[in-house]
């Protein structure tokens, strides 16, 4: 049975402080769009079987998927098997949150799949113990993230967006981006909301990540990959989440289109680039 598993970007993204517990409190306005791992599940009699063709990512417990499968198996006491193929498409470490939406969908999907009904509430309780970020996946495509990111409030005032991204050639770790920003420990909650957002241009007013300038920092050909999207046409860029992704957000279909085509002429096969859509 085949899944879809979307990636996310951050269309803003402040880190609000450093916790007692080393994680960082955010508030964050996270999309998902129509970029797409896919994941093909069939039941077996026992244990975990998991293969990621066409990709080195692990097929044991270093895999979020098989720790989201085990998690949810020991949860209900689970005692057959389910075969997993997991299609990688979403690239990794790249500020998109693929791993977190592999964990998520993997958690839906044996959810129906096995027929263990829990509700949407007790995946995402499960969701968070595996990542941050696996509990928006759960609930829905838009939505504002407080906490660690696992404080979700429904969103829908969001318009259609038309987005061109581009993913260099290597990977950018959160944890070390995390500590680049050198945030003090505090223990005073800090509340902050994010504007109304209704129109693309209340979108792109809004576009801010607290962590850009730091990656732009670490790796400075980032910042010609966002002058890059602009020069073609975006109304506002911006890089996803930790990074390296970045985005540009178009007035339309056609225009995103025409410069996905430019932008693969200008960079052919240094860069990842895709167009998606908000879903």
């Amino acid at each position: 049975m085949l899944f879809k598993a979307p990636a996310k970007i951050n269309l803003f993204l402040r880190v609000l402080r450093k916790r007692e517990d080393n994680y960082h409190d955010i508030a964050s306005l996270m999309q998902k769009i129509t970029l797409y791992d896919e994941l093909n599940f069939s039941l077996r009699p026992k244990g975990i079987a998991l293969t990621c063709p066409d990709s080195d990512l692990p097929i044991n417990a270093d895999n979020i998927v098989f720790r989201a499968v085990r998690a949810i198996f020991n949860y209900v006491n689970y005692t057959s098997g389910i075969e997993i193929t997991l299609n990688k498409n979403i690239p990794q470490a790249a500020g998109l949150g693929g791993g977190s939406s592999d964990a998520a969908t993997t958690l839906m999907a044996i959810n129906e799949i096995c027929e263990l009904n829990l509700n949407k509430t007790q995946l995402m309780k499960l969701g968070v113990k595996l990542g941050a970020d696996v509990p928006f996946f759960i609930f829905g495509n838009t939505a504002l993230a407080s906490g660690i990111g696992d404080k979700l409030t429904h969103y829908s005032h969001i318009p259609k967006l038309n987005i061109v991204l581009i993913n260099p050639a290597f990977p950018l770790s959160t944890k070390t981006v995390y500590e680049n920003l050198n945030l003090r420990l505090t223990r005073k909650k800090i509340n902050y909301s994010i504007p109304p957002v209704f129109t693309l241009s209340d979108v792109v007013a809004q576009l801010h990540n607290d962590l850009e300038a730091i990656s732009l920092k670490m790796h400075p050909e980032l910042q010609n990959l966002k002058q890059l999207l602009l020069g073609h046409g975006a109304q506002g860029a911006l890089m996803s989440g930790s990074g390296p992704t970045l985005f540009g957000i178009f007035n339309d279909e056609i225009s995103a289109k025409r410069a996905l085509t430019s932008i693969k002429q200008e960079v052919p096969g240094k860069y990842a680039v895709y167009f998606a859509q908000s879903l």
